[in-house]
């Protein structure tokens, strides 16, 4: 062949290379574009405010029936303009937002208003507090599983979603439960992580930052190493899927439980500092720094447990907020003092600033034990509990 034509089909052949080099380059960029939707910047700005220095969330999104329980426990009847009452009491708590930046509410919290008939949305934003409200519809049992459940609601949840933010909602949140007593079986796990994933980017696409909940529940005998194999499996397989579902990890925060031995383990109860240690530890090998708050939850513990557990894990910087969102830890006091006595709302009202204010400080991990009444190391598990 000729030195010419043997150039010209070099030449040739080495473009051809070039475009196909060029065009799989082109196609790896396309693979890797990430969404954009039109709430992202939004959904960032939503999660940073709430996961603020010194706050934290009120969890006030119990169920009318497990509100219902809640007012039996102190005997009021379970009615609607008792639930409503009782749920003015917290949201109207003068300063609350100094100490909380959400808060959590069931769907029939987010239309009532106060007895001046100002909407309990508007009441939170003037406190500067972010609305939220739980999505899913609860735990069902899971079809040839030892007892697991697996939790419903992915049906009608993007217009649900669309429905709330017009009525002022911010974020929102779903709870899945893993149990350790019952395996957990591959399918349970797999199924909980998925679950949250989708349910995450359909509240973005919705503009609802999604507070993600894959609660290890504290029922059992095991120790808490089996518990932080538990934590870290689960939480492994809840960022695949929330990848996977192209979920922006900046405009989400977490509600992880703690890792705590099983309630019925029998050795010796770990110190706040050993809660901290094998907690953060997990973390840090799950979770990326792009997430910006941790918010924990109670999940029976006693208020007292709940608050220096949080102190510990801020004793040092961690790669985000590491803070709570507390239900029973927050409102069990509450309760307790308010009893239903329209002249027991102040005493009620600074019982719940109390506790806020000792959460803040534990945010901050500048919590003393300082003033705290017996009561608040009272535990409050319960097996099998129901949200």
């Amino acid at each position: 062949m000729a030195a010419s034509a043997m150039t010209s089909t070099f030449v040739g052949t080495n473009v051809h290379a070039k475009a196909r080099v060029s065009h799989a380059k082109a196609g790896r960029r396309a693979a890797l574009t990430t969404r954009c939707g039109a709430y992202d910047e939004e959904l960032v700005a939503t999660a940073n405010k709430i996961a603020s220095k010194g706050r934290g969330i009120l969890a006030m999104d119990e169920s009318n029936a497990t509100c219902g329980k809640r007012l039996d426990s102190i005997g009021v009847e379970n009615t609607e303009e008792n639930r409503r009452t009782y749920r003015e009491l917290l949201v109207s708590t003068p300063g609350l937002g100094e100490y909380i930046s959400g808060a959590i509410l069931f769907e029939e919290t987010l239309y009532q208003s106060a007895s001046d008939g100002k909407k309990f949305v508007d009441v939170l934003n003037e406190q500067g507090i972010i609305p939220g409200i739980k999505v899913d519809k609860g735990l069902v049992p899971m079809a040839g599983s030892n007892g697991e459940s697996w939790c419903q609601g992915l049906d009608g949840l993007a217009q649900r979603c669309a429905e709330y933010y017009k009525a002022g909602a911010r974020f929102a949140k779903w709870r899945s439960v893993v149990s350790i007593p019952n395996g957990p079986s591959t399918i349970a796990v797999r199924d909980c992580a998925y679950g949250l994933a989708r349910y995450a980017a359909i509240c973005q696409e919705n503009g609802l930052v999604p507070i993600v909940e894959p609660e290890i529940l504290l029922d059992g005998e095991h120790d808490i190493d089996r518990t932080m194999e538990v934590f870290m499996d689960t939480w492994a397989q809840t960022f695949h899927y929330l990848a996977d579902n192209k979920v922006m990890f900046e405009g989400i925060l977490l509600k992880p439980s703690m890792v705590t031995p099983g309630a019925d383990w029998k050795g010796q109860k770990p110190a706040p500092e050993v809660i901290a240690e094998y907690t953060l530890k997990a973390l840090r090998r799950r979770v990326p720094p792009a997430v910006p708050g941790i918010m924990f939850l109670s999940g029976g513990q006693s208020e007292l447990e709940a608050t220096l557990n949080l102190n510990a894990m801020n004793q040092s910087p961690n790669p985000w907020h590491v803070s709570f969102s507390y239900a029973r830890a927050l409102q069990n006091s509450v309760l307790k003092t308010w009893q239903g006595n329209p002249a027991n709302v102040d005493a009620a009202q600074k019982s719940l600033l109390a506790r806020a204010k000792a959460n803040s400080d534990a945010q901050l991990g500048q919590y003393t034990m300082d003033g705290e009444a017996a009561s608040a190391a009272e535990g409050m598990y319960e097996k099998g509990y129901t949200y």
